[in-house]
């Protein structure tokens, strides 16, 4: 307390006025001896929106802000579209071939991109809340959804989470009940006992006697599935900030659709899967120009042989 009275605090976040997850940032900035604060940005979210800004001057506080805003508000992407969207930052993964090709005829796709692509993506999983897939990939691909410590390209800091990794969510679409009680012992999405969130139609109770398995039940139909508004809604109000959609083309191709993400991470390998292999994302045909759907790239680098691409949505 003695070496910061007297100090400037630089926050990219206004600090907050009241008691959640933790204790007011602005009280321990007073109780500090802080004499300036400068923010980069004021917190949208209702329950502080300026209460802070005006705890620190009641105090005595010099406060500045609007330092630095656009820079600040590319570090809080997540919680600012929970608080202005009221949903999640949505990410929707893909990896494809050079000819825009995720799979052979024959379904065979293990690997399409190498080693140092994966190890990328496990770097996004771990800075999302949660993974979002399809009863169809899980099993198919017998897929973890798991961040693994192996793989990822940079210091995870096991001290915040009692030396084990955070786990992200995984929320698993199953509009068909293909994932029960059985597949607990028979998929690697079980592993880890880390939570589960199964969507479902309608309640099954397949999952009661398991506590890190929960059923949301989301509306459904036949031609569209599930109602994916419904589902991001749901999302934002549980207070997921990050949404990463790691899942087949067709899933993929309706968040697209529905204009519900905010970018595209996309892995192009140097390989050619020629014709007949399974197409990257299955939308239109299209009649016109004007319907096609413009992205803005945002940047490109190679990782590993691959090529990485993040495009933002123009929405």
């Amino acid at each position: 307390m003695e070496q910061s009275s007297g100090a400037t605090a630089y926050v990219t976040l206004e600090p907050c006025s009241h008691f959640g997850r933790t204790p007011p940032c602005a009280r321990k900035l007073i109780e500090a001896g802080i004499k300036t604060v400068v923010i980069a940005m004021l917190d949208p979210n209702p329950l502080v929106a300026g209460k802070g800004v005006a705890l620190l001057e009641q105090a005595g506080i010099k406060v500045k802000s609007g330092l630095l805003e656009s820079q600040a508000r590319l570090l809080n992407l997540g919680f600012l579209s929970r608080m202005e969207k009221n949903r999640p930052f949505i990410s929707v993964k893909l990896a494809s071939s050079l000819d825009g090709k995720t799979a052979l005829k024959n379904g065979e796709s293990k690997w399409i991109t190498g080693p140092k692509a994966r190890s990328d993506v496990q770097t996004f999983r771990a800075q999302s809340c949660a993974i979002l897939s399809s009863a169809v990939s899980v099993i198919r691909d017998n897929a973890k959804l798991n961040v693994r410590s192996e793989q990822l390209n940079f210091d995870y800091p096991l001290d915040q989470y009692d030396g084990e990794i955070r786990q992200p969510i995984k929320i698993i679409l199953d509009g068909k009940n293909r994932i029960t009680a059985k597949s607990i012992a028979q998929l690697a999405l079980f592993d880890g006992k880390t939570d589960v969130i199964i969507v479902r139609p309608s309640k099954s109770n397949d999952f009661a006697n398991v506590d890190y398995v929960t059923e949301l039940v989301i509306s459904y139909d036949d031609v569209d599935g599930f109602h994916l508004s419904e589902l991001v809604s749901w999302c934002g109000a549980n207070e997921i900030n990050n949404l990463w959609i790691e899942a087949g083309g067709r899933l993929s191709a309706s968040f697209i659709e529905q204009d519900l993400f905010d970018q595209l991470v996309v892995y192009i390998a140097p390989k050619i899967m020629g014709a007949g292999a399974q197409e990257l994302l299955p939308i239109g045909p299209f009649e016109s120009m004007v319907d096609v759907k413009e992205l803005q790239v945002q940047s490109t680098m190679t990782v590993g042989s691959d090529l990485k691409v993040i495009l933002s949505n123009t929405i």
